[in-house]
């Protein structure tokens, strides 16, 4: 029997399922579908102006290494039962193990349904930044945009929709790509992301030196500022926003599992991997912008969609911007198609479980092996949310707002479960945590908690209509439907109790047996 049948088999006999997905990638994609689509130097960027706001300075570097740590422990409690349980989609099927199985089964409702929302969410929000960046450039040539470059602008938020569906198109059409080919955009990816990484570490200095000038010791590290007008022990904390932002999705290497090699290790490894690198380089980055960022009046006086695009065209002139929002443009495009990547196989693996309307087609895969359709349902879903944009630019930044929390909050709730309910199980996992266990397990509770409450606060005050933080509201609603399906959902359909604490009673049979067929390839 091939690994392709043998890695985590008990988990889909137990199941009542087959394995669908083709084994074609290893270490460089599982580490690539975390790394990429986390994109250190696209994350930071895209939203390094709402640290300025919450905190300024002193709180966006002090904030950071205080969530690289923390999201860092979190990312080692996931890639522990990862190895133990390698399967696309399987951050909910982790969680329902985690819960064991008494509470597995409305626990895997919950954060499949977290999940799906969180990720496909995250791929319409990557689709208008990327658009942003685009028509950035009108400010930095003054162009006029009729009716002006506002969102109370009913044309200008046309253009900001078409422009986001055009790129969303793009992003989805790469996933139709076949399994090894796909392989290339990964590299292409990593490649796109190390040249901007670069030009910033080279490039942007050299400007900065020859223009404003860079900031000060005590101006980069000491300066802060509330920019929110929250009370200034909270504005201190919303510029966790932008930090956990950049931080949210090492589990991407875990959706791919079940078409990476030796996935127990490798998936693991992605995973712990991508989150280690993102937020060393994440950090890296933070500290180049402390000192080559203007001052704060100057980031005031900034009006582009993306501010970063105005600051380029200062220390780099014109053509350097033009440069530099390329590079932008094609590493969020590429970074978004990467997400889909994840997304997709969540949406497939979901689909394939029976929760989902029209599961049947969704969960079908092509002779490649490859879920299609959940890529179809990936761009209907997308471009769905993207046409909020037209009535309302606060109902898609308010659906946008609330792509981080589910996620988050999957990762405290998966710690909470393992360390009350299954503390000492999933012995054999490759990625062990020993002593540190619960350790770990309380810190990821508690640093994910506040993560939580930090992403569903509102970010400016006081709070209006136009500010008000709907990410709380759509967490409950996305909860509430799920509860409501493990209400109405036979558990004869899905995931049933006695099959969680089967695989739960053998993940060491499941582990032997994937190492023997490793072992005899």
């Amino acid at each position: 029997m091939t690994s392709q049948l043998c890695e985590a088999q008990f988990v889909f006999f137990s199941l009542s399922l087959w394995q669908s997905l083709h084994r074609n990638w290893h270490h460089l994609e599982s580490f690539a579908a975390s790394f990429c689509a986390l994109d250190f130097i696209g994350g930071v960027r895209s939203v390094f102006f709402l640290g300025i706001l919450a905190g300024g300075p002193a709180a966006i570097w002090s904030s950071y290494i205080i969530t690289m740590v923390f999201m860092w422990i979190t990312a080692a409690v996931l890639a522990e039962i990862c190895s133990a349980l390698p399967l696309s989609g399987s951050i909910y099927i982790w969680a329902a193990e985690a819960a064991g199985p008494k509470y597995g089964r409305i626990v895997a409702f919950v954060v499949s349904f977290w999940t799906a929302a969180a990720w496909m969410t995250f791929s319409a929000g990557n689709c208008q930044t990327t658009a942003n960046y685009l028509v950035s450039l009108f400010n930095v040539y003054d162009i006029n945009f009729p009716g002006g470059m506002d969102n109370s602008n009913v044309k200008w938020r046309a253009l900001i929709w078409a422009l986001s569906e055009v790129f969303l198109i793009i992003s989805i059409a790469m996933n139709f790509l076949p399994p090894r080919w796909y392989s290339s955009i990964f590299k292409l990816t990593l490649g796109v992301m190390a040249v901007d990484f670069l030009l910033n570490m080279i490039w942007l200095p050299i400007g900065v030196s020859r223009t404003y000038g860079f900031r000060s010791p005590h101006e980069a590290f000491l300066t802060t500022y509330n920019g929110t007008g929250a009370p200034a022990g909270w504005n201190w904390l919303l510029c966790f926003l932008f930090t956990s932002g950049t931080l949210t999705g090492f589990d991407a290497s875990g959706h791919i599992a079940e078409e990476t090699k030796n996935a127990s290790v490798v998936a693991a490894q992605g995973i712990l991997g991508g989150a280690i690198a993102t937020g060393t380089l994440s950090f890296a980055t933070i500290i180049l912008y402390l000192f080559c960022s203007p001052s704060i009046d100057v980031w005031n006086n900034l009006d582009a969609p993306q501010p970063f695009v105005q600051i380029y065209a200062i220390a780099l002139g014109k053509p350097g911007a033009i440069i530099m929002t390329i590079i932008a443009v094609v590493g969020l495009v590429l970074n978004t198609s990467v997400a889909i990547v994840a997304a997709s196989r969540l949406i497939f693996a979901i689909a394939r479980d029976g929760v989902l309307p029209g599961s049947k087609w969704v969960g079908q895969v092509n002779a490649d092996g490859q879920p299609r359709h959940a890529v179809i349902v990936m761009y209907v879903f997308g471009a769905l949310i993207l046409c909020t944009i037209l009535p309302s630019s606060v109902a898609f930044t308010s659906l946008v707002s609330a792509g981080g929390v589910p996620t988050i909050a999957a990762y405290g709730l998966i710690a909470l479960l393992r360390l009350t309910q299954t503390p000492y199980d999933f012995k054999t996992s490759k990625f062990g945590l020993g002593k540190w266990k619960i350790p770990f397990y309380t810190s990821a509770v508690l640093f994910n908690a506040l993560m939580v409450a930090v992403q569903v606060s509102p970010f400016s005050f006081p709070v209006t209509a136009q500010t008000f933080n709907y990410a709380g509201i759509i967490l409950a609603g996305v909860t509430i439907i799920a509860l409501l399906s493990w209400w109405f959902i036979p558990e004869d359909r899905w995931l049933k109790s006695a099959h969680i604490k089967a695989i739960l009673e053998n993940t060491e049979a499941s582990a032997q047996s994937a190492d023997t067929a490793t072992s005899n390839e």
